[in-house]
């Protein structure tokens, strides 16, 4: 990785790092929604919020279902509660996408911009980028090849250098296992919901 923009190996992990910072001290989407999250793990690690009571998940899109997943990383620490609303109408669409929690540099910034990357998406787009992700965190440090598949990731390729540290891929991961599993929460509630009462 010498010629991207020119610069050499170094610069371009210094560029990363700035990028991710930056992320991560001003983050994309975060907002206050669960109140303890330490009580929150302890009583449903890895479970939706949805499970401890509905009351806490208002949706502020008329025709969108809210999907709500509690992430944990035991590794580092780091834990996140995902909110979505996915719009009923096809194709579904994620209109917009919240978290809560806190954690080191690289799963907050990591948060931030899937935020920026998957909102106003269609839930099909949404998981097209979280699996190129996941592929970007297998890479080791290499990267993508495809072109396309870099450009589609926008900002998100500064995590590229995260990829060669194994302990570090699960705090990248972290929020946009959070975003599936929330999107996916949303879409069973969707079929959940009586014929006619969407209208």
């Amino acid at each position: 990785m010498s010629d991207d923009f020119g610069m050499s190996g170094d610069d371009l992990e210094q560029m990363y790092q700035e990028v991710i910072l930056e992320a991560a001290r001003d983050p994309h989407g975060k907002a206050h929604f669960a109140p303890d999250l330490a009580q929150e793990n302890d009583t449903a690690t890895g479970q939706s919020s949805l499970d401890q009571g509905e009351a806490s998940v208002r949706q502020n899109h008329e025709y969108c279902e809210t999907g709500q997943s509690h992430q944990f990383n035991p590794t580092c620490g780091d834990e996140a509660t995902i909110r979505v609303e996915v719009s009923q109408d096809e194709p579904h669409r994620i209109e917009q996408l919240e978290w809560d929690g806190h954690g080191c540099s690289i799963s907050q910034a990591s948060l931030s911009v899937m935020t920026d990357l998957v909102e106003g998406k269609t839930v099909d787009e949404a998981m097209n980028l979280g699996a190129t992700f996941h592929k970007l965190m297998e890479s080791r440090g290499k990267g993508l090849a495809d072109d396309a598949e870099n450009e589609q990731l926008e900002d998100a390729v500064v995590f590229q250098g995260v990829s060669k540290y194994p302990m570090r891929i699960k705090c990248a991961l972290l929020g946009w296992e959070g975003m599936k599993d929330a999107v996916a929460k949303a879409l069973a509630s969707q079929d959940k919901t009586p014929a006619g009462e969407a209208d």
